[in-house]
C-alpha cells in the first residue's frame, strides 16, 4: 500500500497574534509512505508523528520538502502534519484536523503553525482547539526570504520575560482588530492591526528596516513566525507593484509572493 500527503507551508504570529494566529501558504511538503524493507529513520519528526497512528516498521519513507527550513515558513509544521496524516490514513482514522493537533502538539511545538498547516485557511488556535475563520486574508503576502536561518529556540529566548502595561494593552488591541478583520475580511482593520510590542520589536532588524519604507500598495508587515522571513501584506489591486519595488530593494532571489491555501494537510493524487 502506498499513501501520499502533502502539507503547506505557514505565516505564525501575524503581528499582534503571537503563538495563536497562523495562514496556510501554497508552498508544499509532500511525503510518500510505501511497503518497503529497511528500518526508518526514528528521530525524524515526520516519523515520530505517523508512529502516532500506526507502525513504522516495513515501510519506507520518502520526504520531498520544498519549505525552506528555519526560514519562520512552518517547515517543522508541514512535516510534523504530513506524519499525522499519513499515520492517520494508514491507521484507517478520520484525519481531523483538531484530533491530529492534539495527538501531534508536542512534536511541533507551536499550536498556531500545526493548526494551519492541518486545515488551511486562517486559523486561530489555542489549546488543543482550532477556529479556522477564513479561506483568505483581505491582502497577498508577498515574503522577503533572507539566506540566513533562525532556531525558533533561540529566538524566543530574546524575549523579555515582563513587558510594561502600555505594550501588553497596546498588543491586545491589535489582537481584537486582528481577529475582527479575519472573521470580516476588512483590508481597514486588518491594516489596522499589525503592529506588535510583545515579540517582533526583539526578533528583527529586518521586519523594522522593511516598516521603515513600505512600498506603495503595502497594508503592513509582519514576522513570519519567529523569522527570518518577513511577509509585506499587499493591496490586491497593487499587489505586482508592491513585488517588484521589493525585488528593487531587497533582490528579486529573496521576494517570494504566496497564495493562501484553503487547503490543508491531506492526501496528494498518485
Amino acid at each position: 500500500m502506498t499513501i501520499r500527503v502533502r502539507a503547506p507551508a505557514t505565516t505564525a504570529n501575524l503581528g499582534p497574534g503571537f503563538d495563536c494566529a497562523a495562514v496556510a501558504l501554497d508552498l508544499w511538503n509532500e511525503l510518500e509512505v510505501s511497503d518497503g524493507d529497511g528500518a526508518p529513520d526514528e528521530s525524524h519528526l515526520g516519523v515520530q508523528a505517523f508512529a502516532r497512528f500506526a507502525p513504522t516498521a516495513g515501510r519506507r519513507f520518502e520526504f520531498l520538502d520544498r519549505i525552506p527550513r528555519e526560514r519562520g515558513l512552518g517547515s517543522s509544521a508541514a512535516i510534523v502534519a504530513l506524519g499525522l496524516v499519513a499515520g492517520a490514513l494508514a491507521a484507517g482514522i478520520d484525519p481531523d484536523p483538531e484530533s491530529l493537533l492534539a495527538s501531534g502538539l508536542d512534536l511541533e511545538g507551536h499550536g498556531d503553525n500545526l493548526a494551519a498547516a492541518l486545515a488551511g485557511g486562517v486559523c486561530l488556535t489555542w489549546e488543543n482547539r482550532i477556529a479556522r475563520v477564513a479561506d483568505d486574508v483581505p491582502a497577498v503576502p508577498i515574503g522577503i526570504v533572507p539566506e540566513t536561518r533562525v532556531i525558533t529556540a533561540e529566538s524566543r529566548a530574546a524575549l523579555p520575560e515582563h513587558v510594561t502595561h502600555g505594550d501588553a494593552a497596546f498588543t491586545a488591541g491589535r489582537a481584537a482588530l486582528l481577529g475582527a478583520a479575519l472573521a470580516s475580511g476588512s483590508e481597514e482593520l486588518f491594516a489596522a492591526a499589525l503592529d506588535d510590542r510583545l515579540h517582533e520589536p526583539y526578533r528583527s532588524t529586518l521586519l523594522t528596516e522593511v516598516r521603515q519604507a513600505l512600498p506603495d500598495g503595502a497594508l503592513g508587515a509582519t514576522l513570519s513566525g519567529s523569522g527570518p522571513t518577513v511577509i509585506v501584506w499587499a493591496r490586491r489591486s497593487a499587489a505586482h507593484d508592491c513585488e517588484r519595488a521589493l525585488e528593487q530593494r531587497f533582490g528579486a532571489e529573496k521576494v517570494v509572493s504566496f497564495a493562501v491555501s484553503r487547503r490543508g494537510a491531506g492526501p496528494a493524487s498518485l
